[in-house]
C-alpha cells in the first residue's frame, strides 16, 4: 500500500473539479492506497474557501488521512529552508513544512508545483 501527501494545490484543484486530479485521486482510493494532508494544507485550503464550497471542502478534508506536523518535521523543515537560503533560493515556509512531513512519514508528495520542492530526497508524483 502506497501513502501520499497532497500538496495544497492538488486539494484545491480536486475541489474545483479538475478531472485529471480527481481521476488520479480516485485511482489511489481504488487501489486501497492512502491520501493525506497536514495542518498546512488545511490552513491554506480554508484561507480561500468560499461559503458555498465549505460543505464539500469539509467532507473532502475529513476523508483524508491526517499527518501531524511534529517537532522532528519542524526541525527538518528549518534545516532544509536554511540550506536553500544559503544557496540563494528562497522557499515558502509552508512548502518546506509540507516537504519535510512527506519525508519524515515516507510519503510521496502529489503536486503540480515541482519547482516549489527542489529536494532530491523527496519523492514526488507530478500531476
Amino acid at each position: 500500500m502506497a501513502e501520499y501527501l497532497l500538496d495544497t494545490t492538488t486539494i484545491i484543484d480536486h475541489l474545483r473539479g479538475d478531472k485529471k486530479v480527481s481521476s488520479y485521486l480516485e485511482e489511489i482510493g481504488m487501489r486501497g492506497d492512502i491520501a493525506g494532508c497536514c495542518c498546512i494544507n488545511i490552513t491554506e485550503v480554508y484561507t480561500g474557501v468560499k461559503e458555498k464550497e465549505k460543505e464539500k471542502t469539509d467532507r473532502f478534508i475529513e476523508s483524508l488521512y491526517y499527518y501531524d506536523v511534529t517537532k522532528e518535521i519542524a526541525r527538518l523543515a528549518g534545516g532544509l529552508k536554511q540550506k536553500y537560503v544559503k544557496k540563494g533560493k528562497t522557499l515558502a515556509t509552508t512548502d518546506v513544512i509540507i516537504a519535510a512531513a512527506a519525508m519524515v512519514y515516507g510519503l510521496t508528495l502529489i503536486t503540480k508545483n515541482t519547482k516549489h520542492y527542489p529536494f532530491p530526497e523527496l519523492e514526488i508524483k507530478e500531476i
